[in-house]
């Protein structure tokens, strides 16, 4: 009897040993991180802080009175077309 249940635990040992390894080799082979050299850090780095400039200067020209104008308008038309 007490083989038969140290039989059963080796068996599910060798399997969990077997998804695990095959686990380890697919997140070796497919990492869901990647690592960037200095040079492309700072290149990414440099067009985000560009990327949040044009932005900022983008809300700075943007009027919402006249946003707001010219959707009230589009709504208009459409209920028209209704």
């Amino acid at each position: 009897m007490a083989a038969a249940v140290l039989y059963v635990l080796l068996v599910i040992l060798l399997i969990l040993v077997i998804v695990l390894t095959m686990l380890y080799l697919s997140a070796k082979n497919n990492p869901y991180y990647v690592v960037y050299d200095e040079e492309t850090k700072t290149a990414l780095k440099r067009r985000v802080l560009n990327l949040k400039e044009e932005l900022e200067g983008e809300l700075e020209q943007f009027d919402v009175e006249d946003w707001e104008k010219a959707l009230e308008e589009s709504i208009d038309e459409e209920v028209k077309n209704l």
